[in-house]
């Protein structure tokens, strides 16, 4: 797995905590980290995906050549 999809998973984990516990403190500023936590799954989904066209795309060139 690529480094910056596991640094933007990592991110991801602990504003889910962060979020958990806003909202057990009674703070709405949870809804904040819900919302960094979607930015960096997506971040990190993109990353994986790159990883693989990018593998994929090596692949394949190495075949063609």
């Amino acid at each position: 797995m690529p480094r910056l999809a596991v640094f933007a998973l990592v991110v991801c984990a602990l504003a889910v905590a962060a979020a958990v516990v806003s909202f057990v403190q009674g703070s709405w500023l949870g809804i904040v980290w819900i919302l960094m936590a979607g930015i960096s799954s997506n971040m990190a989904w993109f990353y994986v995906r790159k990883a693989k066209m990018d593998r994929a795309r090596r692949e394949g060139s190495a075949v063609a050549g």
